[in-house]
């Protein structure tokens, strides 16, 4: 299979620019995390390496070291170093941030996609490199296809495994009834009164008493999860599947307020898009 260069550098695009959001709205969070008492620190990653919690000050620098990998990335510039590098620097700062909290597993994509592009040939077009040597990209080319292949294959098993954990728990098949979902959606709004939060709770009430929607919202999701790798074997059904799994998330959004970032904004999908049409079409505008 092939794709043009545009394609792959508009994706690269869309994963930097997403993280350079991302990291500029936890900046301050993560310094803060940085700084507390060593005895909460728990490894997890990249930093299994450390024995203990690295002074402050480091831990900040290297945040914003992140930062400054990542503006390069975005804009294509000097990737054959930038990007090796930025894919490591991400996968530290976001292994040193889990390490003192909870692990975010939805991070897991975000970093996975990360290091593919870091490895691709994700600057021969739409990038400073490409401005810079006045490289022309040729047409479509397998070089540009098998990056975004991996990207889909990293996101189809993540959520493959994500189905799997919910028929294989306690619950089984029954998962597909929606009583687990429905209990959970219970359970999270009382949590979040109980911490004084009233994220989704005009939704949940309204939804709690449906019993069958539920059961399709559940039954659903489960599709979607465990028919991901589908998606991988047709471009068609799988932009049918992207924009089916964005909208599941947005419906987590709306009724239990649990956001994953990275899928909300989209930049999650955009290896099955051809954003290449995208931009020819906004261009002559």
């Amino acid at each position: 299979m092939r794709a043009p260069a545009a394609r792959l550098g508009l994706t690269r695009i869309a994963v930097g620019g997403y993280t350079m959001w991302y990291l500029l709205k936890q900046r301050r969070k993560f310094h803060k995390i940085a700084a507390n008492d060593a005895e909460l620190f728990a490894p997890v990653g990249a930093t299994r390496l450390l024995s203990r919690p690295l002074p402050s000050p480091v831990a900040a620098k290297l945040v914003d070291a992140t930062l400054v990998s990542t503006a390069l990335f975005t804009v294509g510039a000097g990737h054959r170093v930038v990007g090796p590098v930025h894919a490591a620097l991400l996968s530290w700062t976001l292994s040193y941030r889990n390490s003192w909290s909870m692990v975010f597993h939805s991070e897991n994509t975000l970093l996975w996609h990360t290091l593919i592009l870091g490895a691709a040939r994700a600057t021969d077009a739409t990038s400073v490199d490409a401005l810079i040597t006045r490289r022309a990209p040729g047409g479509e080319h397998p070089r540009y296809d098998w990056p975004l292949r991996a990207m889909r294959g990293a996101s189809s098993a993540t959520y493959l495994l994500s189905g799997v954990a919910k028929v294989a728990g306690p619950a089984g098949w029954q998962w597909a009834s929606g009583s687990q979902m429905r209990r959970q959606v219970a359970m999270d709004q009382i949590r979040k009164e109980r911490y004084g939060s009233h994220r989704g709770e005009r939704v949940a009430q309204l939804l709690y008493p449906q019993r069958r929607l539920f059961t399709a919202f559940a039954a659903s999701a489960l599709v979607l999860e465990l028919g991901a790798p589908l998606a991988m074997l047709d471009p068609r059904l799988g932009r049918v599947w992207a924009a089916a799994t964005y909208g599941m998330h947005w419906g987590i959004r709306a009724i239990m307020g649990i956001r994953f970032r990275y899928q909300l904004s989209g930049a999650a999908f955009a290896p099955w898009l051809e954003l290449e049409r995208l931009f020819t079409r906004i261009r002559p505008r």
